[in-house]
């Protein structure tokens, strides 16, 4: 098929020609060539990864609910924990969700799946049916996740080791000296679970400056000594930043050498994390999420990854066009490589990957005079192809 007159990254206007889901050329724009999609002159971009999301505890669609969480972790999941039940099953609500962040351009998702004593499996399974609804649309990732911690209920492992063998793709882990307090049980409960299923490691670390690099040094270690390079993602990590120049060097250079990815949602702390040009500049593998969405945890999120584009520009304080389109880069195939490791990662500000012959043809065509302008405007002007299919257009899906 082709996909003619769209613009790859802002350049010239050029016709794509897709065979078996990978792009096999870009050629310029011939006006004479009859396409099986017409890009109408917009932007041709890589579609996003969401790669640090909640899908099992949204309520976008639902009637606004006025905000009753607790300080702390352990408060909001409480509230969370109080309330997820007065709303539509977790099945359809992640179905919904999910295929709202398809329409608006993304097509690879990790998302985070709470498993502990209240709920059990129930909201891994409904995240699991979205997964299964949308499987021609959509990579979804599960991962199994201990938002309550690993400890302090009784059972919680043995659920996380059921719902690794039933479909869930990623080990979770929780601010292991926060919230269960016993950091080296929890550590070794999560890299034991992840040997068993052969399964990469996802940490959500919320933990504030020495403590959060406590927890990071404890994690190195183990990666370090069982050999999975590679296959560890920091998430959030606000605080890595925060403790003095000397720790944020080491933290940079030791997530390079032992290839740890981060995740980020691009928060309003972001003075306080490890900095993204100079992580991208070491080749850490970094991705952006939206994490919650509209939940009982904040009002935030829309299921939109071109807003969080925005976010992740703005909470950076970028200007520049390079580092606004870096950030695209990053929602995109920076996440991806998070996912697969094996893809080419970003190696400086200036990499623009996605649209060459042998890449997968996940695209986003976006309305823009540039793409720095296609994220400040955010149109609703969008056409999503997954492996050279469209799967939604017009911010609805296709098909």
């Amino acid at each position: 098929m082709w996909i003619t007159n769209v613009r790859p990254w802002g350049r010239e206007p050029s016709d794509i020609q897709v065979e078996d889901g990978l792009i096999s050329s870009v050629v310029p724009h011939d006006p004479h060539r009859t396409g099986d999609v017409d890009g109408r002159g917009r932007l041709a971009l890589p579609s996003f990864s969401d790669v640090h999301c909640h899908l099992d505890s949204n309520r976008v669609g639902l009637p606004f609910r006025e905000h009753t969480g607790g300080t702390g972790i352990w408060g909001l999941v409480m509230n969370d924990r109080e309330h997820w039940r007065e709303d539509p099953p977790v099945a359809e609500r992640t179905t919904s969700l999910l295929g709202r962040m398809i329409a608006r351009g993304t097509t690879r998702v990790r998302s985070y799946a709470q498993i502990d004593a209240d709920c059990g499996l129930e909201r891994f399974e409904g995240v699991l049916a979205a997964k299964e609804a949308h499987a021609d649309r959509c990579e979804v990732e599960i991962m199994a996740f201990p938002q309550a911690g690993l400890l302090r209920e009784k059972g919680v492992p043995e659920l996380i080791d059921e719902a690794l063998a039933n479909g869930a793709a990623v080990v979770g882990g929780i601010d292991p000296c926060t919230l269960d307090r016993d950091p080296v049980r929890h550590l070794d409960i999560v890299f034991e679970l992840a040997e068993k299923h052969q399964a990469p490691v996802d940490i959500h670390l919320h933990e504030p400056g020495h403590l959060g690099v406590f927890s990071t040094d404890l994690i190195l270690e183990r990666v370090r000594a069982l050999g999975m390079q590679g296959k560890v993602t920091m998430s959030h990590a606000y605080e890595l930043g925060n403790v003095d120049e000397a720790t944020t060097r080491r933290l940079i250079e030791e997530f390079a050498e032992l290839d740890i990815a981060m995740a980020t949602i691009a928060p309003a702390q972001q003075q306080h994390a490890l900095p993204l040009a100079d992580l991208t500049a070491a080749g850490v593998r970094v991705g952006l999420g939206e994490d919650g969405q509209r939940d009982w945890w904040s009002p935030y999120g829309n299921g939109d990854m071109l807003d969080r584009t925005w976010q992740l520009a703005f909470t950076n304080r970028y200007r520049f066009d390079e580092l606004i389109e870096h950030c695209w880069a990053v929602a995109s195939r920076g996440g991806a490589t998070l996912m697969d490791p094996a893809l080419p990662r970003l190696t400086s500000t200036a990499d623009r990957p996605g649209v060459a012959a042998g890449d997968a043809a996940d695209l986003v065509l976006v309305a823009g005079d540039a793409v720095t302008a296609a994220i400040m405007d955010r149109s609703s002007d969008r056409t999503v192809l997954r492996q050279g299919r469209v799967v939604a257009d017009g911010l609805e899906l296709v098909g």
